[in-house]
């Protein structure tokens, strides 16, 4: 017991000190940036190599509820037209936000002045994983540890949709679970907000287009803050959930 008493004290404070203080890893893909001076004519590789179909081009535009983060447009790129950022900022409230067409991108704002009366102080969220690969549903989970304590900022996930003030949706809504989807759903008392986490919920990811699923959240209920990312991480879905609650000017930068 001792040992363990003095290693948890050799680690010391754990907890980032969010939004200051952050350092991503140098290998961290963040919003990409699109350069479209850099496009030679006539060159579609960056398109043609993008599982999604992410990528549009005249001018050049990339799809962020798409991408998948897997580099293939950057390595397949001659000249350098896009690159990743260490920027993890991305989350937006409407999806036509998420269609980036140079390294801007017009983040989340804030709930009506009533829903943040609401929720600023406490929001209880219930997690629905309607298909995914449990990747987002990872990087939810360790919004809990020490690192990011969630809870400090008064957010929280429960394990009952009438305990909640809204959803976190992970997956492309497979045809098994839009029922399922519907009903916890129906069981979160109004008013109530949902938020789609990852490529296949905002869109299908890699598995749009097929029977099986219904290509994201809001094809079965009303989506209220879209965080892009394959998955996202950690600090991205913070980021998210503080600029719909309108903490994000005035978390105190001790925290």
């Amino acid at each position: 017991m001792g040992s363990i008493l003095k290693n948890r004290w050799q680690q010391g404070y754990r907890t980032i000190s969010f939004p200051d203080s952050i350092t991503m890893p140098e290998r961290f893909r963040g919003k990409p940036a699109l350069h479209p001076e850099k496009c030679v004519e006539g060159c579609h590789s960056c398109r043609a190599v993008c599982p999604t179909g992410a990528i549009s081009e005249k001018p050049l535009q990339l799809d962020l509820g798409k991408c998948l983060f897997c580099q293939e447009c950057v390595l397949a790129c001659p000249e350098g037209a896009i690159e990743y950022t260490q920027d993890y900022r991305m989350a937006v409230r409407r999806r036509e936000n998420l269609y980036l067409k140079g390294e801007e991108l017009q983040l989340a704002e804030a709930l009506n002045q009533k829903m943040q009366q609401l929720f600023g102080r406490s929001l209880k969220l219930r997690e629905v994983c309607a298909g995914s690969c449990n990747g987002c549903d990872l990087e939810l989970q360790a919004l809990n540890n020490v690192v990011f304590d969630l809870s400090r900022f008064g957010i929280q996930f429960v394990a009952s949709p009438r305990h909640a003030d809204g959803l976190v949706i992970t997956g492309p809504v497979t045809q098994n679970m839009k029922l399922a989807l519907q009903k916890t759903y129906e069981a979160v008392p109004d008013p109530k907000i949902v938020i789609a986490v990852g490529a296949c919920a905002i869109q299908g990811g890699p598995f749009e287009g097929s029977p099986e699923v219904l290509n994201g959240a809001s094809s079965v209920v009303p989506v209220d803050l879209y965080i892009p990312g394959c998955p996202p991480h950690p600090l991205t879905l913070l980021d998210g959930f503080l600029r719909l609650l309108g903490k994000m000017d005035s978390i105190h930068r001790t925290v």
